[in-house]
């Protein structure tokens, strides 16, 4: 009985972690940059796109100074709303997939 009631702490303790790491991992920024830093993306801790930004050179390399800043936030955000859009939909397909395979049974932490 005494075994039975450590696995039961150490499953609330596990389950209290679990958590506590997908709190932490949420509020994480990890960026990732190309073209010298001309295109610069951040997600959290989960692979969640989070945002982008763009430099002057990244939409006009030949003339940067042509490029104002309400053309670089516009495409910004466009760029946003197209990622998190298509992120949505695949997490949609995700679960459908995964509720067909489980019968409709939800198991925590798989979607």
């Amino acid at each position: 009985m005494m075994n039975m009631m450590n696995m039961m702490k150490q499953a609330q303790n596990i389950q209290k972690r679990l958590k506590e790491t997908q709190e932490e991992l949420n509020k994480m920024e990890i960026s990732g940059e190309a073209g010298s830093g001309s295109v610069k993306v951040i997600c959290d801790g989960k692979g969640i796109f989070k945002s982008i930004k763009l430099s002057a050179d990244a939409i006009n390399p030949e003339n940067p100074s042509s490029v104002s800043e309400d053309t670089i936030e516009m495409l910004e955000d466009l760029i946003t709303a197209a990622i998190n859009q298509t992120s949505e939909k695949a997490q949609k397909v995700m679960e459908e997939k995964m509720k067909a395979v489980t019968g409709g049974i939800s198991i925590p932490g798989l979607f």
